[in-house]
């Protein structure tokens, strides 16, 4: 067995738990995935075979795509909101009943949707057999999270992106005509607080619990100057705060800006995860969306106010503050009474990429989602570099990615690429 540096191995040598379960059901009105997959009221998601119903559905999905999905090794986590540790055991024992032999897990059921992605593209170390074939995210983003607010599910692919329409349309379909689902119930609930190695059903099943940020910070470690980064956090001059927003990013923000670069623990605001991000009575009312507008205690630190005007403060901000939002794919950047927007934030880092050693020899593509303001294309203009414009969502800057490869032979290769 593959240990992934995890400190202990835990055995269910009884294949009795391994027993199949098929429970009857019947579609389910509203299951069609969107740009950020399925998003619905929490308790919509609690309610009886509506996670189950489109779990079946995506794993059904794959297989009649030819994925590998018996024997294969899958990652499930998400967020933390409310909901999330519950769904996990769920999908886990609908994984084992569909003969996957291997779920990985960050620790506490956590994930960044960016820790995702790397653990699916990097995690197996180059071992044949070991890469997953994909993953299922437990988040609704930035929504508000609690047992009246919301919930969400996602699946990643082999590549670490989202799903492409393809497969969402596909597992749409069978949403519509799904009549059982199988699960494992005997299997026992895996203990998700801390990394261990769990061998079940007599060694036909395996859960691996993992240190969510290793693996996102390794890949990270690749991109950026880390010692470099570690200089800037000691100069005198340089002062810094992160907001957390109480969503997955808080233990991210506290092993990279602390552990690593040496920032005071004083400087990360709300990186506890909480269920509810928060809440109603928090600053952000549970809004984990790092803007203006919800970010209010980052924003106030940074010397500004909702509107991005300048108020008085007791003490001088901070020279740089940054935000994420609730699973970490979206960031606010600051600095001291001065706001800058995500689209000029794009820009910035584009027209100084040669500064970051994995873009030192040069980038071959950027892009940018609809929505987004056009500072990017001048910089392109101005470097030469091909640009784009997608749709909203994920799933379109990964096509891009993948062009040149196996997924899109002949096509030109666009990385490295920055979106």
């Amino acid at each position: 067995a593959l240990s992934m540096g995890l400190t202990e191995s835990k055995v269910d040598s009884s294949p009795q738990s391994m027993e199949v379960t098929t429970v009857p059901t019947s579609p389910i009105a509203g299951q069609k995935p969107g740009t950020s997959g399925l998003r619905q009221k929490t308790k919509t998601f609690m309610s009886e075979h509506y996670l189950e119903n489109f779990v079946q559905s995506t794993l059904d999905a794959l297989v009649a795509e030819g994925v590998p999905v018996k024997g294969g090794t899958l990652v499930i986590s998400g967020d933390g909101r409310y909901h999330n540790k519950t769904a996990i055991q769920i999908i886990i024992k609908m994984a084992a009943a569909a003969g996957v032999g291997r779920v990985w897990c960050g620790d506490h059921g956590l994930l960044s949707t960016p820790a995702m992605s790397a653990v699916i593209r990097t995690r197996s170390r180059g071992l044949a057999g070991m890469a997953p074939f994909g993953g299922f995210i437990l988040s609704a983003s930035h929504n508000p999270g609690g047992i009246d607010e919301d919930f969400g599910i996602k699946y990643n692919c082999e590549n670490g992106g989202p799903a492409p329409e393809k497969v969402t349309n596909l597992i749409y379909t069978n949403t519509t005509t799904i009549k059982e689902y199988k699960l494992c119930c005997g299997l026992p609930e895996i203990d998700l607080s801390a990394p261990g190695s769990y061998t079940l059903g007599g060694g036909a099943f395996r859960v691996d619990v993992f240190d969510c940020v290793e693996d996102h910070m390794g890949l990270l470690q690749q991109v950026f100057d880390f010692g470099a980064i570690k200089a800037l956090f000691a100069r005198e001059d340089f002062s810094f705060v992160y907001d957390g927003m109480h969503g997955v990013q808080g233990p991210y923000a506290k092993k990279i800006f602390v552990d690593e670069f040496g920032a005071p623990a004083s400087s990360l605001m709300n990186c506890e995860p909480k269920e509810d991000f928060g809440g109603p009575a928090s600053a952000s009312h549970g809004h984990a969306d790092p803007n203006l507008t919800h970010a209010v205690e980052l924003v106030a630190r940074m010397g500004l106010n909702k509107e991005g005007r300048e108020i008085e403060t007791t003490s001088e901000p901070p020279v740089f503050g940054a935000a994420a939002d609730g699973d970490a794919d979206r960031n606010m950047i600051m600095g001291s009474r001065f706001f800058c927007s995500p689209s000029d934030s794009l820009a910035v880092i584009v027209a100084n990429a040669s500064c970051i050693p994995y873009f030192a020899a040069g980038l071959k593509g950027c892009a940018r989602s609809m929505p987004t303001s056009c500072a990017l294309d001048r910089v392109a203009e101005q470097l030469g570099i091909p640009y784009f414009e997608v749709p909203t969502g994920w799933k379109f800057f990964g096509n891009l990615m993948d062009s040149g490869t196996d997924a899109f032979p002949g096509k030109p290769v666009y990385t490295p690429f920055i979106c």
